[in-house]
């Protein structure tokens, strides 16, 4: 029973926290299914034929604080997310929100159409529609 003196009782969460910390000392954001790729907020791009639609996943931010930006075909979302203090003489045993100012950015292609874009903020989801040029859309030739 020598182990039991040499490591702390649970060494699985003490492997899971030290994981936690090296996580959040390179940037890293955990997820459900793992190291998310590319930080906070999560990200969905695609598009349709007429729009591009980036959902921007970001529960607890105020959309007052966003910064949505278009310049020379890049989108930018920035912010901040606060901190809510857990209290006065609270022990915190796990912190796994993320909190604190995010940037990202996210190339267009380029036949959007800067002056055509929507942007709606509910239930933690920011939704930006951008348009896509008239004469970049496909047409049917008709055959003669």
């Amino acid at each position: 029973m020598m182990y039991r003196s040499l490591f702390p009782r649970d060494v699985l969460s003490e492997l899971d926290r030290l994981q936690r910390e090296m996580q959040q000392g390179l940037h890293l954001s955990p997820s459900i299914r793992g190291i998310a790729r590319g930080g906070f907020p999560a990200m969905n791009v695609g598009g349709t034929a007429k729009s591009v639609e980036i959902y921007a996943f970001a529960p607890g931010v105020d959309p007052a604080t966003l910064d949505v930006q278009i310049e020379k075909g890049v989108l930018t979302v920035a912010g901040e997310r606060k901190l809510d203090p857990p209290g006065e003489k609270a022990t915190v045993h796990i912190d796994e929100r993320f909190a604190g100012r995010f940037r990202r950015v996210v190339t267009l292609p380029d036949d959007i159409d800067a002056n055509a874009v929507e942007a709606k903020y509910r239930d933690g989801v920011l939704r930006i529609s951008i348009g896509r040029k008239e004469d970049a859309q496909a047409r049917r030739i008709t055959i003669q």
